[in-house]
């Protein structure tokens, strides 16, 4: 396997990043001062709200934390996007609508689509998620946290080409195939396949649902939410992760209809 070279003009063309990989700017101690200044010391019960991803203040390992993406995605004859892409032929963009969710779909909050947004401008700037891709010869490409992340971290959106499910229900080769919309009426069902388009996402390992220990691994929950009218799913983190630790994620967190009796 082909390792992605570690070249930063490279990486900025690869991933379509609008500036140079320099360090993020760090907030001045007089705004820290107001900051401190600010705070209320009144205890409220308020709603967890969903944390922004910690990108590496090294700008030398966020360069090696994208090339290790790179050399999967080119590894799988994949190119990167960040964002759901809709193709002629497939799922036009006007079917992906939340109403149509059998059961309802959850709007995201104001406060965490600002959430969402900062993790997209950040990665957009070069400033990516911690997190390294690493090969495992019985789990394949797979992610491991390269700092400590925090519970409700936004870890990122799950991305690829939107179809209908009635046109993949054949597509035996689609393990990486996520469900987007679950419709009343099955033919306005969506999936999200990240074959051919996708980013770290498509290498975040399932759990084995039928054993102790693989349920122990999760560590990312996937969350389907109403965003702008909008169909989105997101991985967030569901405890604290510890540097090393590789990121797990309940493939049959709705539907219960993937075979994980093989999974490590």
């Amino acid at each position: 396997m082909q390792t992605f070279p570690l070249v930063q003009t490279k990486i900025v063309d690869f991933f379509r990043i609008q500036r140079s990989l320099d360090s993020i700017p760090q907030p001045s101690q007089e705004n820290q001062r107001k900051r401190k200044r600010g705070v209320r010391l009144v205890v409220t019960k308020k709603k967890r709200k969903l944390l922004p991803f910690n990108p590496c203040e090294d700008p030398n390992r966020r360069l090696q934390q994208m090339a290790s993406l790179a050399t999967a995605l080119t590894a799988s004859g994949a190119d990167f996007s960040n964002e759901l892409t809709y193709r002629p032929g497939m799922a036009p963009r006007s079917a992906n609508h939340p109403a149509l969710e059998k059961n309802g779909m959850q709007a995201l909050p104001k406060d965490d689509l600002d959430t969402l947004n900062l993790c997209k401008n950040m990665m957009e700037r070069g400033e990516c998620p911690p997190l390294m891709v690493v090969f495992d010869p019985l789990e394949g490409f797979t992610v491991e946290a390269d700092r400590f992340i925090k519970d409700l971290t936004i870890i990122t959106e799950y991305v690829g080409d939107v179809d209908y499910l009635r046109n993949r229900e054949h597509d035996y080769d689609g393990d990486s195939m996520m469900t987007l919309l679950t419709a009343a009426n099955p033919l306005q069902s969506l999936v999200i396949c990240p074959e051919k388009r996708s980013n770290i996402a498509r290498f975040i390992n399932g759990i084995n649902n039928h054993t102790p220990e693989g349920k122990k691994k999760q560590n990312l929950k996937c969350v389907r939410y109403n965003v702008d009218g909008e169909c989105r799913v997101l991985l967030i983190a569901n405890r604290n992760i510890g540097t090393g630790e590789r990121l797990y994620y309940d493939y049959n967190g709705y539907e219960h209809e993937y075979p994980t009796e093989h999974f490590v």
